[in-house]
């Protein structure tokens, strides 16, 4: 998702239409709810914006409201902590970092960070920490994960790699082949060849989880699927790599086999095998912060978007752990919500908190 999005758009609100998401806004405290809703609390006579860092209330006080406006009429006051009726700085720059964010997007090449600031009226050095404070990112990261997400779109439909990088924006192909790898985690050809030319070696096996799948290239494992139907995990590992010349696992795959199912089955012993890791510069700071939890331990989705400085990225945050491919070696397990309750794990909801369980009891 774009950082864009945080304006209050048709689709951003849709986002929130339900009751059940808006509570879950609440819970937490997602700031890109602010705006597009308010709730009002029966007990305390106030009413809030979704981000609001007072106490959290019982659901069954909670009414949510429109507008401002509609929370006044209903006989509800504003909340002093949050003055959900008064126009913030935090708003003001969500709003000025959303238009440099759009600049960036509709432009054929990156505005200078200059331009941007001017733009939205702020001087050079207060506009980059501004735009990073709120993105999690420089106006420059930003601008090249844009162009990625360019990138890696027309590189899986144009008739070339090299027509794909023009229509990307880029003007030279040097300029590309020098960035390729920090844009896209590898290079063009091999992107658009969907793992052509790749031996992906793999295997199958059992765990007290159920059927897992370890997948591994010359780099390093590319895959460690979860599930209870052995050939649904191959299937699996055949979209991701299309092209790829898959090859059952030797005598010695079967050992680095037993060596991911002995970590998921001990997870405190660690996870030395090195990593093919595939995704956006974004999703492997996501990756790497998920690394550094301790087994035992977990963080909400608020606390992990705050440790990689992307306080607001909470949803896109939350995509990333959604989109890891290594179970239990990239330990998006260990994410609660911020309430502690367990859900949103790709592998099922019951091995999440078997995993947890294990590594609590360890």
């Amino acid at each position: 998702m774009s950082i864009a999005a945080m304006t209050l758009e048709p689709q951003e609100a849709q986002a929130f239409a339900s009751d059940e998401a808006r509570w879950d806004a609440v819970l937490t405290r997602d700031p890109r709810a602010d705006g597009v809703f308010y709730y009002s609390v029966r007990t305390t006579g106030v009413y809030c914006r979704p981000s609001c860092s007072a106490r959290r209330p019982r659901r069954e006080n909670v009414r949510f409201h429109a507008t401002r406006e509609d929370a006044e009429r209903a006989g509800f006051r504003p909340c002093r902590r949050c003055r959900p009726d008064a126009d913030g700085i935090d708003e003001r720059h969500a709003a000025a970092v959303a238009k440099a964010c759009r600049m960036i997007e509709s432009a054929e090449e990156p505005p200078s960070l200059e331009g941007l600031a001017a733009a939205v009226g702020m001087s050079r050095f207060h506009f980059h920490r501004i735009f990073k404070a709120v993105t999690g990112l420089t106006p420059k990261a930003y601008a090249d994960a844009r162009r990625s997400e360019r990138v890696r779109e027309h590189l899986t439909r144009s008739a070339s790699v090299t027509e794909a990088i023009y229509e990307a924006g880029f003007n030279s192909n040097g300029r590309f082949y020098a960035a390729a790898d920090r844009l896209i985690g590898m290079k063009p050809t091999r992107f658009r060849a969907g793992g052509a030319g790749e031996t992906i070696r793999f295997a199958v096996g059992e765990c007290s989880l159920g059927s897992i799948l370890v997948a591994a290239t010359d780099k390093g494992v590319c895959a460690i699927l979860l599930g209870e139907d052995p050939e649904a995990l191959v299937r699996d590992l055949e979209r991701r790599f299309p092209r790829a010349q898959l090859i059952g696992g030797d005598a010695d795959f079967e050992r680095l086999v037993a060596t991911v199912v002995g970590f998921v089955e001990a997870p405190r012993t660690g996870f030395s095998l090195p990593l093919d890791l595939r995704g956006t510069a974004f999703q492997r700071r996501v990756w790497q912060a998920l690394r550094e939890i301790p087994p035992g331990t977990t963080v909400s989705y608020a606390e992990l978007a705050a440790r990689i400085g992307a306080p607001r990225a909470v949803r896109a945050v939350a995509q990333a752990c959604a989109s890891n491919p290594l179970a239990v070696a990239i330990p998006c397990h260990r994410v609660v919500r911020i309430d502690g309750g367990i859900s949103g794990y790709r592998w099922g909801v019951e091995r999440k908190r078997r995993l947890l369980e294990r590594e609590a009891g360890e």
